[in-house]
């Protein structure tokens, strides 16, 4: 028997019509199953199947932990965004996003990438990273797979190489029996659904004179565009672009107001994985990889809208 569990994965009892009615503590859903399991607890499992010639046993009912599993590794298809949004909410009443709580009339602001500390923002053009290249990942070492969901590398991009929004993602492997409960946290987003934070980290060896050149770039060298979440649509309006020096600053203005702004990646731990990488290698634990095949520079991005807006059945 294989088992799939998703991060965001609800529990089937636990499960409500309306996240609005939950509190934080009753959505216990998989990101925390993962950490309980990476962190060595017992996990009660309850599988049901058909009974074939094979397997004659319908139902399993029995406690696993990481040590009672021949494997357990994790695989995220879309990890490291290269760049993201700011999200805002200019509207009259709250909004419960993948960003957070998004507050009224300009109250809040929420970024999610740490800008220059961001591995993909140091290597814009992808040509130190690519499909086999060993990270940080989850407290153990991982590999970068693929291109992850949502790849769009044509984003469109300042001088300095780097995107002016969402752009290029990595899907990311590793082994789980590894891993440190430190780097990995089940979380939960209040009336959006629970989630997973995972502490990941990528060494770029500077080869040259141009990867000591994108390495070098600043915050005030980066820039995310600002959101407005009140518009339900796929496509929402934007108020322009801000840098993250402007983003970490605590403030930016947004329609002539002052919004406070928040990061929803911790850039403290993001550092502190950072040093740990690095201490890894310097200590010779941790051993370089050359890519066995590049990353996709030219993926478009195909939204996929409602059966038959596009398409002719004739």
């Amino acid at each position: 028997m294989d088992l799939y569990l998703g991060a965001s994965q609800a529990p089937e009892r636990k499960q409500p019509a309306d996240f609005s009615e939950v509190e934080e503590t009753q959505v216990q859903g998989g990101g925390y199953v993962i950490e309980d399991l990476i962190a060595g607890k017992a996990v009660h499992l309850r599988a049901l199947g058909q009974m074939t010639d094979c397997y004659p046993r319908a139902t399993l009912d029995t406690m696993i932990t990481k040590d009672t599993i021949n494997q357990f590794y994790l695989f995220n298809p879309r990890n490291l965004y290269q760049n993201f949004i700011v999200g805002v909410n200019g509207g009259d009443h709250p909004l419960y996003t993948y960003l957070g709580p998004l507050q009224p009339r300009l109250g809040n602001a929420i970024y999610s990438n740490p800008g220059a500390l961001s591995p993909l923002l140091n290597d814009p053009k992808l040509r130190l990273i690519g499909v086999g290249t060993r990270i940080f990942l989850g407290g153990g070492i991982g590999y970068v797979t693929w291109e992850g969901t949502q790849h769009f590398p044509l984003q469109k991009r300042l001088p300095n190489a780097t995107p002016i929004g969402p752009a290029a993602t990595l899907a990311l492997i590793g082994d789980a029996k590894q891993m440190d409960p430190k780097w990995v946290r089940g979380c939960y987003f209040k009336q959006y659904g629970p989630s997973l934070m995972l502490g990941v980290g990528v060494p770029l060896p500077v080869l040259d004179e141009e990867v000591v050149r994108c390495c070098a770039v600043t915050d005030q060298d980066l820039v995310a565009p600002i959101i407005d979440f009140s518009i339900p649509r796929r496509v929402r309006p934007t108020f322009g672009l801000v840098s993250y020096a402007q983003l970490k600053s605590g403030k930016i203005k947004v329609e002539n107001a002052q919004v406070r702004t928040a990061p929803l990646a911790s850039i403290a731990l993001a550092r502190q994985v950072a040093l740990e990488l690095k201490a890894w290698i310097e200590s010779g634990t941790f051993k370089l990889t050359e890519p066995v095949a590049a990353i996709a520079g030219d993926r478009t991005f195909l939204p996929q809208d409602a059966w038959g807006s596009h398409i002719s059945l004739d």
